[in-house]
């Protein structure tokens, strides 16, 4: 299988840092949903990234259906997202506001670089709605006493959170003060330690307008 879609993106890095983490073996085709959407609509009609592409051919878009695909793969004792229950609720609570974090973090920074005038009134909510988001996270990161969400191993909600920390601070910098969001920049710093996430990270290279 193969997983389109540059390391720059937190949604693509999360799935590429799953796949390694389970021992998945894929192949990365690292295309711009700028510069190659004729490359992706093939696979994936709304010319977006992460689009993981199965042995048979199947296409599955969106990373949490892909990620959901890959629990199912290997199996509910080592998925790093329980099955049911308060738990997985929890769980995928964490997972949404770091992806709502994300696509707020892009939208922001597209209407940085793509736009010539920006619309203040969208700068003013996306950088709410960012900030809000971080402090959130932040108090919910401080409960944890354990080193990841769900305990002494990752789990999903603890790479989405790490990716969106990390696009955030390279494409925000103004608006993610790690001294401020203490507990939020330690989870990050332990993420970006571990292997899989030293192996799999692209500098931010936004597009240009």
């Amino acid at each position: 299988m193969f997983l389109i879609g540059q390391y720059d993106s937190p949604f693509v890095r999360r799935v590429a840092i799953a796949l390694r983490l389970y021992g998945l073996a894929f192949e990365h085709r690292p295309w711009s949903t700028f510069g190659d959407a004729d490359k992706i609509a093939p696979y994936n009609p709304l010319r977006r990234v992460p689009t993981l592409v199965l042995d048979d051919g199947e296409a599955l878009i969106e990373s949490t259906i892909i990620l959901d695909y890959l629990d199912e793969l290997v199996g509910e004792g080592k998925a790093m997202l329980p099955r049911s229950g308060a738990e997985r609720r929890k769980h995928l609570r964490i997972c949404a506001l770091a992806s709502g974090l994300g696509d707020k973090a892009v939208s922001l920074l597209y209407e940085r670089v793509l736009r010539k005038e920006q619309l203040a009134l969208w700068v003013e909510r996306c950088q709410a709605q960012i900030g809000d988001v971080l402090g959130v996270l932040d108090a919910e990161r401080a409960k944890v006493t354990t080193p990841y969400w769900l305990g002494d191993r990752i789990g999903h909600a603890d790479i989405a959170v790490a990716c969106v920390v990390r696009f955030t601070r390279e494409a925000h910098p103004l608006l993610l003060d790690a001294a401020r969001y203490l507990a939020l920049a330690a989870h990050a710093d332990r993420c970006e330690a571990l292997a899989p996430f030293k192996e799999i990270v692209q500098p931010l290279a936004p597009p240009k307008g």
